[in-house]
């Protein structure tokens, strides 16, 4: 049993509430304190709704009192990403024409997580229409790493992130184009889970507005970031499948994680994709995680698929290109035409084949996240040090990118720090509509890894 609400998982802290070992207002207050104490240093947490938290505990104690169960996360204080729609609460994406936008219905990220009995806290910061690496707006600044206020947490979950690590929320969900719930998971030493493309609605993201053509419907995935894999598990429950709204959602159910051995996975890994730099202590941990898991009777393997890796990236670009600018004012830049997005999209196909014919032969591929742990801020698309060598920042994209691309499901599990105390977070990839067993892989290997803890506590709140 947890002495600290803030350190529980989501999934702990709502069987300890439904068992009225702890009450959900009690649990409200102790993540209130630590929202206090930690957003000052981090700004995460851009709009909170401190009052409309508290009524939603209250009437989540008053509920149990009688005997009804709201669901999986009953009394559970959440964040969500300030890309979601949520009916009431502004929903900005950190973008300024946004600025006082409340959208009149919850997006369906929301609707799901408040019918699971969720108590939603606030919002947390994200860059400019959710498209940076780090966290950064003009409407509410900069946010910071709870490792190191110095260090970005990434982007464009950044805020969700930073708030999860700091103990601020219990769950975030994020959504990822190219490594933006990955990126921050790995930089602030958490868990996250990108799900096959299309497993979970994009209804109501980057604030949906009515009447608004959806234009990147490729290469997005919506998942949670958390304290566990058994949160991340319950998360895509309580998010995936069909809502009658986003028709490209098709009818997969979410299958029982199976009971598995280590000592009968095909494991394969790579310290690197080629041609990439990769920081030694980010090489050195998975290195070191495959060896334990060999020694644990897995069978290891340092492969990659016999496909242009390069190319896919390149592919992935131009693909993110297409949608990117599909409603570009005339004449802005030279148009994207119908036939050179179905040439991509049959140049995905190929890519999707190829490594869907890896994962028969393997269950699971180990890689890094990105380059470099958790880097100090910088200003946009700036160059980033690897071990002391400069890298073009698209790079820092690379490893994630690829899997925006073919769809496949990855999570990220932290395996330990670098030597300025970092965290290290590695991807496991695996087949696409795989998360069962994906989960249960995670599950099994973070538990031959060390827990990373919490970072260390902030300064002194100067409001207080």
């Amino acid at each position: 049993m947890f002495t600290d609400p803030t350190t529980a998982s989501a999934g702990e802290l709502a069987a300890a509430i439904r068992a009225h070992t702890v009450s959900a207002v009690e649990v409200l207050d102790a993540y209130l304190a630590q929202i206090d104490r930690w957003n000052p240093t981090l700004n995460a947490i851009v709009t909170l709704d401190a009052d409309g938290a508290r009524r939603r505990a209250v009437a989540a104690d008053v509920a149990l009192a009688h005997g009804v169960w709201w669901g999986p996360l009953h009394g559970v204080p959440v964040t969500l990403k300030d890309g979601h729609s949520t009916a009431g609460l502004r929903t900005t994406a950190g973008y300024p024409p946004l600025a006082d936008y409340i959208p009149a219905q919850d997006g369906t990220v929301a609707a799901r997580l408040r019918a699971a009995g969720a108590v939603l806290l606030g919002k947390t910061n994200v860059p400019p229409l959710l498209l940076d690496i780090q966290t950064d707006n003009a409407l509410f600044g900069r946010t910071n790493n709870p490792w190191n206020p110095a260090r970005t947490p990434g982007g464009s979950s950044g805020g969700a992130a930073a708030a999860l690590a700091a103990g601020m929320t219990a769950l975030d969900v994020g959504s990822d184009f190219a490594g933006s719930i990955r990126i921050p998971a790995h930089f602030c030493g958490l868990f996250g889970l990108k799900p096959t493309e299309g497993r979970v609605p994009l209804t109501g993201h980057i604030a949906d507005l009515p009447g608004a053509p959806v234009a990147p419907r490729l290469l997005w995935s919506i998942g949670p970031l958390a304290r566990s894999v058994a949160d991340l598990d319950l998360a895509l429950r309580v998010l995936a499948g069909p809502d009658g709204r986003d028709t490209d959602v098709p009818p997969v159910p979410v299958e029982d994680p199976p009971l598995l051995a280590l000592r009968d996975l095909r494991i394969a890994w790579t310290p690197g994709l080629p041609g990439l730099p990769v920081a030694a202590a980010i090489q050195a941990a998975l290195h070191d995680l495959a060896t334990r898991l060999a020694g644990a009777g897995a069978r290891v393997a340092a492969t990659l698929p016999a496909a242009d890796l390069a190319a896919q990236g390149r592919l992935r670009t131009d693909l993110a290109k297409l949608l990117l600018t599909a409603f570009d004012p005339p004449g802005a830049r030279p148009a994207p035409t119908l036939a050179a997005y179905f040439t991509a999209l049959h140049a995905r196909d190929a890519a999707i084949t190829a490594w869907e014919a890896f994962f028969t032969a393997w269950d699971v591929l180990l890689c890094p996240v990105t380059l470099v742990t958790a880097f100090p801020h910088a200003p946009p698309g700036s160059a980033v040090l690897v071990d002391g060598s400069a890298a073009p920042g698209w790079q820092l994209l690379a490893h994630c990118a690829l899997f925006n691309l073919t769809g496949q499901p990855v999570v990220v599990i932290p395996v330990g720090v670098d030597p300025a105390g970092l965290p290290i977070g590695i991807q496991i990839v695996a087949r696409r509509w795989g998360e069962a067993r994906l989960l249960a892989i995670a599950a099994a290997i973070s538990a031959v890894v060390e827990p990373l803890g919490r970072p260390p506590p902030p300064p002194p709140n100067p409001l207080r």
